[in-house]
């Protein structure tokens, strides 16, 4: 079955850097775009960013991360990377791993990202 297991998140003061890191197993990795989302308490889960199946593919950012995030795929590892520089407060979250193999969406279970205030 379809598994995606996070790691990577940890308390970082503002301005600081994280790598997150999500395994996938259970499909064929390297021919789906791979997404990562978060969700912040009492909001709406949100995407992040997300690469195409092709390396080097299309890519996306939400722009409150552009110019911070940067999110990559290793299609040997069957792992997705979310590189994240420049830490803010309101980049706490829970962030997620996830793939549509349409339909539906799958999600690991998120690695907890909390910047101080």
């Amino acid at each position: 079955q379809v598994q995606l297991v996070e790691s990577g998140g940890a308390l970082v003061q503002p301005g600081g850097s994280l790598r997150l890191s999500c395994v996938a197993s259970g499909f064929s990795f390297r021919t789906y775009t791979m997404s990562w989302y978060r969700q912040a308490p009492g909001k709406e889960r949100e995407k992040v960013a997300s690469i195409a199946a092709v390396v080097p593919g299309q890519i996306w950012y939400d722009n409150s991360v552009k110019g911070r995030f940067t999110i990559s795929r290793d299609n040997a590892r069957n792992t997705v990377y979310l590189q994240m520089n420049n830490l803010k407060p309101e980049d706490t979250a829970v962030y997620y791993c996830s793939v549509l193999i349409p339909p539906p969406r799958f999600w690991g279970r998120g690695t907890q990202v909390t910047v101080p205030s």
